[in-house]
């Protein structure tokens, strides 16, 4: 089924925050905390500091009404940094590729996206894109496997 959840970026700070979240709402994460531990290796890139190989990759909780807050820790080795417009996305979880690459081009027309729509090792078809609405924030698009509700 499709959703629509909210992604929240954080600099170093996400478990701590979502574990305040979730004694907060009463809820329990849906998955268990995914680290950069957990992500293949980079082609290219260093390698991730043993503090940055605990940070979370992925979380998810739901909060009120069924909604669900994902979140990452961005990394300053990556060049990561935390600025208006890149805290915080509208997430669209499709089940359809077709309606995700559909709904991916409607978003960029008139901008550029930031990350275009590629199959990520976690299982989602995945893309990010600045909104061409003026508020500065962005969206990412997805279509999860068949069956999973993993990582984003």
């Amino acid at each position: 089924m499709s959703r629509v959840s909210t992604y929240l970026n954080f600099m170093g700070n996400t478990e701590q925050a979502f574990r305040f979240y979730k004694s907060m709402f009463g809820t329990e994460f849906l998955t268990p905390i995914s680290r950069m531990a957990d992500m293949p290796p980079s082609p290219g890139r260093p390698e991730l500091s043993e503090a940055e190989k605990e940070m979370v990759m992925h979380v998810e909780l739901p909060i009120l009404a069924g909604h669900v807050i994902m979140g990452t820790d961005m990394l300053e080795s990556r060049g990561h940094e935390r600025r208006l417009g890149n805290s915080m996305t509208i997430n669209l979880e499709l089940e359809d590729r077709a309606e995700t690459e559909r709904l991916f081009k409607l978003l960029s027309d008139g901008g550029s996206d930031q990350f275009g729509l590629m199959d990520m090792p976690w299982g989602a078809y995945w893309g990010l894109v600045p909104t061409n609405t003026g508020f500065g924030g962005c969206s990412t698009v997805r279509t999860m496997r068949a069956g999973s509700r993993e990582t984003a």
